[in-house]
């Protein structure tokens, strides 16, 4: 698959961290998933967090949003610690939204009636919600299934919505778990293309996207995270971390390549 991005801005590499994860410990039933993490996402960045199912992905993510709290370290949002802020002041005052593995529509709702009921919660004035709603059906391409249950769309077009529905809050920070999960070729093309187009229209926004398949989330990633035995065994630029040894050991091997 070739590398989509074609007009990515790239001086987030100057700018300040937007999230800041520090030395991030976490157990579950005297189990430990997480040990000694740390990593910096920057304004305008799509970070990948990469490594196989079970690894700790989706704990970070829970973290970052405060759904858990960590044994031990702190995470900083706009250099601003908010390791004990409760997770809907993140939603609200630091704009973080999380586009979840699975679910995250209302199967038994058309495409149109779930992004009405977010809109709802989210956007207090009438013309301005009917507005984004309708932008939004437009921006993912649902026209054609706005009015179609959910449970009935195709894996591609829930992501779409379940994307365009995080959106309705216009978030500074999103994290996308395993997004290209069950996706065919064509439908995982379109999705990083939404991606990469979502830092294109707003350079504020921030984006980390965890994913198990290195390929389909390298090709869109400015800079990358693989997580292997509790830790960070290798983070940086895709290109460099073909290289990495510490990367090919425990991950990739040698003959792997990103297109």
């Amino acid at each position: 698959m070739a590398i989509i991005k074609k007009f990515r801005i790239t001086t987030f590499k100057k700018e300040i961290p937007k999230i800041s994860v520090k030395n991030i410990s976490f157990s579950f039933n005297k189990r430990q998933i997480l040990d000694d993490i740390s990593f910096v996402v920057r304004k305008g960045e799509i970070c990948g967090l990469l490594g196989p199912n079970g690894v700790g992905k989706s704990t970070i993510f829970n973290i970052i949003t405060g759904l858990l709290n960590p044994d031990f370290g702190e995470i900083h949002i706009n250099q601003k610690k908010v390791t004990n802020i409760p997770i809907y002041k993140r939603a609200l005052d630091f704009g973080v939204a999380i586009v979840p593995q699975t679910g995250g529509v209302f199967s038994n709702m058309t495409c149109l009636q779930n992004l009405i009921a977010i809109g709802e919660i989210v956007i207090k004035e009438k013309n301005e919600r009917s507005f984004k709603v309708e932008n939004m059906i437009s921006k993912f391409q649902l026209e054609s299934v706005k009015n179609i249950k959910t449970k009935y769309l195709s894996g591609g077009q829930r992501k779409r919505l379940s994307i365009a529905m995080s959106l309705l809050s216009d978030p500074k920070i999103i994290l996308m778990d395993e997004p290209f999960q069950g996706l065919d070729i064509m439908s995982t093309k379109d999705l990083q293309e939404t991606i990469v187009n979502l830092q294109t229209e707003d350079y504020g926004r921030s984006c980390i996207i965890s994913d198990h398949a290195a390929r389909d989330l390298l090709a869109i990633s400015d800079r990358a995270i693989i997580l292997a035995n509790k830790k960070i065994a290798a983070q940086g630029k895709p290109s460099d971390l073909l290289q990495n040894e510490d990367a090919k050991s425990v991950y990739f091997g040698d003959s792997f390549k990103i297109n």
